[in-house]
């Protein structure tokens, strides 16, 4: 049916330095079935090469070339926006540094290295050591007309702690700064979908992720189908609370989802059916018989449709 995925990393595939359970055999079936593989980040901090070293390292072999990063489709934006031997103040680690200069384009660190102190464009993706001065750099540049073009615009970054901030928390300072809005090479927006549909000539791809506004929306915005796993950023509160365009095709705990079938959920009136579990409104509320991914999906398909026809319901969490 799909004839490629594309799987987000961070909080699919891995978190930190550990690979989730059952990722390395969700990709491993995938191949087994057909499938082309894309490995598709927002995250702009590492080079493809890494990247595909580090999922390897974990039991899924991957190939440079098969990793698409929010930083190489940054450089690419950039390259439609600047002119070829233009300087680009760069906040981000040196994989963005690296596209920038790929694209053509001639990255630097402070405004002070361009031969006039201006530069034509201010490029930012997510980078541990983002300083407070780096954000100076980039308000006086953008203040004074530089195009402004941005890696992603995740609030967060799953780990083991906890949400932490990402790179859209940077981002919004700038946006309060100088307000301003940014171009977005990453997801949801539509760039970086783009490239990893050509890199493996997808025609009918499926995009796998635990972001609903970025892996899912962005799938929705490029015309593709998706799948949403619990194993990263979404929780069950955020994902009855998803928006109309921001609801996942599919929905599964984890990648085990990607093969195994989707029953289909059965909404009629106050009840939602998914297989054996049963979701029911009254007065307000949801209540869920059953267990497992079919409880969760007949209730998220009953809540949404009561979300969509202006049934008062308790809070998500309750």
């Amino acid at each position: 049916m799909y004839d490629a995925a594309l799987f987000d990393l961070d909080g699919v595939l891995y978190l930190e330095e550990h690979g989730i359970p059952h990722a390395a055999e969700a990709v491993a079936a995938a191949r087994t079935a057909g499938m082309r593989v894309a490995y598709v980040t927002n995250n702009a901090s590492r080079h493809p090469a890494v990247v595909a070293t580090r999922l390897t390292g974990l039991g899924i072999p991957a190939t440079p070339q098969e990793v698409v990063t929010s930083a190489q489709a940054a450089g690419r934006l950039l390259a439609a926006h600047v002119p070829a031997g233009s300087p680009v103040l760069v906040l981000g680690a040196q994989a963005l540094v690296d596209e920038v200069a790929a694209a053509g384009l001639v990255p630097v660190r402070r405004l002070a290295e361009a031969a006039d102190g201006h530069v034509a464009a201010v490029v930012q993706g997510l980078s541990p050591d983002t300083s407070q001065q780096d954000l100076v750099e980039a308000a006086v540049a953008l203040r004074a007309g530089a195009e402004w073009v941005v890696g992603n615009t995740d609030l967060t970054l799953p780990s083991r702690r906890g949400p932490l901030p990402g790179n859209g928390a940077f981002v919004e300072v700038l946006r309060l700064v100088t307000g301003l809005e940014p171009r977005v090479a990453g997801k949801p927006d539509p760039t970086l979908h783009r490239e990893s549909v050509e890199r493996v000539g997808a025609r009918r791809p499926l995009v796998v992720g635990d972001r609903l506004d970025t892996d899912v929306l962005g799938a929705a915005r490029g015309g593709a189908d998706s799948l949403l796993v619990l194993t990263g950023v979404t929780d069950r509160a955020a994902l009855l609370q998803a928006p109309v365009g921001s609801r996942p095709s599919f929905l599964s705990s984890d990648l085990r989802g990607l093969s195994q079938p989707h029953p289909a959920v059965e909404v009629e009136g106050d009840t939602a059916r998914c297989r054996q579990a049963v979701a029911r409104w009254a007065d307000g509320r949801v209540t869920v018989q059953g267990q497992g991914d079919d409880a969760l999906r007949a209730e998220a398909a009953l809540w949404w449709a009561c979300v969509d026809a202006g049934r008062p319901l308790t809070a998500a969490g309750s």
